[in-house]
């Protein structure tokens, strides 16, 4: 195992055994289940006693606590951009909010979308921006909001919605080659970017398929059963009391897909996104300038009182938002960080990838050992990051090595680690969508199709061999050339230190 930066190798304790690894997997899951059905529902306490756990077992096999502190630093360090993201995010949400742009397309969305094919409107929809602009945060935080608020107006259940919302904006992060896990997973792997997404097209493209006629079907029984009480009418109505409402407030959402389909860094381009939220909240619905903070960081709050159903009111939908509503969110984040970092640093994660690892005696038992690692360091280490990489590191020589393309590795990948992690609570991505979208993770888990059919289609792949590409006799000799001159360079360094 390579040391963190900064400590030495003596820092390093003894593998732990695996009964131990299994214990603190065991117990962590456990605290966290428990909290989940039988007490207070949230998941920050449960993840640090997780964490704890980890760690006293780490210090028990003589693993130094500064080593593990570094681990954990190392997993926080890892997760700073997303958690500037989502605090941006909260902020453009208030934003748009109270300059008009998600209610504006709340109203209009009530009078064009029809009822039937809401939901499969909601995935492309989302499909479309995600692929757009990169990232499935920022889609799910804007274009989502505004489709919850819509789907409360026509009657049909937000839980459905959300599941449309994440299985489109996790179709776009996954094939755009703007997203940060589009390019990671295939750097881990071995491969471009390009020939990575290539190669998702044949695992996305059915799996796609099913999705929108999951939500065509789901969407007509919706549409069918839902009870009339003119919560479209009531909503539409609240929203032109409050709000200037106008076609032209959808500028704010182009000028962000314009600003990243131009290659503006994804902060910046939030930036963009804020200010001209700014813009239409003082120019079009005339708030004062000292108001600007306060719904900044606060959200912003509706003044209607109407009651649409026992679930929501319609300041619930037009209002919110804001720096301190994506605080809980972050600090979920920190929490899952700390207890994946000791499970990184003290090796506990490797130890258990190295033993599953012994199992994939055929291809198709790789590809699917590969998919069930991406999802268990998922549901453990709660970072698709993490997911990506350690099963990435772990078996990159084992697909070399029964002769498969570096891709086939890059696209189990993001098959898995990417479009399962909005799937678990208290992973930075189930936390985040579920925080977005006022709507539990395990609520709308049933109704994201696309995120468990995608790694489904990918595992039988494996199993046939269909598109699973092999390398030839000189491509796979470059590659024991690459190891061998990876070896001498990795002995040379340390020898040097």
């Amino acid at each position: 195992m390579l040391a963190l930066n900064g400590i030495t190798e003596k820092q390093m304790g003894k593998k732990i055994p695996m009964w131990q690894i299994l214990l603190v997997i065991i117990l962590g899951l456990g605290i966290i289940m428990y909290s989940i059905f039988f007490s207070y529902g949230e998941l920050h306490m449960p993840l640090l006693c997780a964490a704890v756990i980890a760690a006293i077992v780490g210090v028990i096999n003589k693993w130094k606590w500064s080593y593990i502190e570094r681990g954990i630093l190392s997993g926080i360090d890892r997760s700073m951009q997303a958690c500037l993201i989502l605090l941006l995010v909260g902020i453009i949400v208030s934003t748009w909010k109270a300059g008009g742009v998600i209610p504006s397309m709340i109203y209009y969305g009530l009078n064009i979308i029809n009822p039937s094919y809401f939901l499969v409107t909601v995935c492309l929809l989302c499909s479309f921006v995600s692929l757009c602009i990169g990232s499935s945060y920022t889609t799910a935080g804007t274009i989502g909001v505004a489709m919850i608020g819509v789907s409360i107006g026509i009657g049909i259940d937000p839980a459905m919605t959300a599941g449309a919302v994440v299985s489109g904006s996790y179709f776009g992060d996954k094939m755009s080659p703007l997203s940060d896990t589009t390019n990671l997973a295939p750097a881990t792997a071995g491969t471009d970017v390009f020939t990575h997404i290539r190669h998702m097209i044949y695992t996305v493209t059915p799996s796609y398929i099913i999705a929108l006629a999951a939500f065509y079907i789901l969407g007509r029984n919706a549409s069918e059963s839902a009870v009339s009480m003119g919560l479209s009418e009531i909503l539409q109505e609240e929203i032109q009391n409050e709000f200037v409402v106008s076609p032209l407030l959808i500028i704010p959402v182009l000028l962000l897909i314009v600003a990243v389909a131009f290659k503006v860094p994804v902060l910046p381009a939030m930036i963009i996104g804020i200010v001209s939220g700014l813009i239409c909240m003082g120019a079009v619905q005339g708030i004062p300038l000292v108001d600007f903070f306060s719904i900044m960081h606060y959200g912003y709050e509706a003044s209607s009182t109407a009651i649409l159903t026992d679930a929501y009111t319609v300041a619930d939908i037009i209002g919110g938002g804001g720096f301190n509503y994506m605080l809980w969110t972050v600090s979920i984040v920190l929490c899952s960080m700390s207890f994946s970092g000791v499970l990184e640093s003290t090796g506990m994660m490797a130890s258990l990838a190295e033993t599953i690892l012994k199992a994939a005696k055929n291809d198709g038992l790789l590809v699917l050992i590969t998919i069930c690692s991406c999802i268990f360091i998922n549901i453990i280490a709660a970072d698709q990051y993490l997911a990506i990489i350690l099963p990435g590191r772990m078996y990159k020589q084992a697909f070399e090595d029964r002769r498969l393309k570096n891709k086939n590795l890059s696209r189990c990948l993001e098959d898995s680690a990417t479009l399962t992690s909005p799937l678990v609570p208290w992973n930075v991505c189930g936390a985040t969508m579920s925080g977005f979208l006022g709507v539990p993770t395990l609520a709308y888990l049933p109704y994201a199709v696309l995120n468990y059919v995608n790694p489904i289609v990918s595992i039988i792949y494996g199993f046939t061999g269909f598109t699973m590409e092999k390398m030839t006799d000189e491509e796979y000799e470059k590659v024991l050339e690459q190891r061998e001159l990876d070896a001498a360079m990795a002995e040379r360094a340390l020898a040097e230190a």
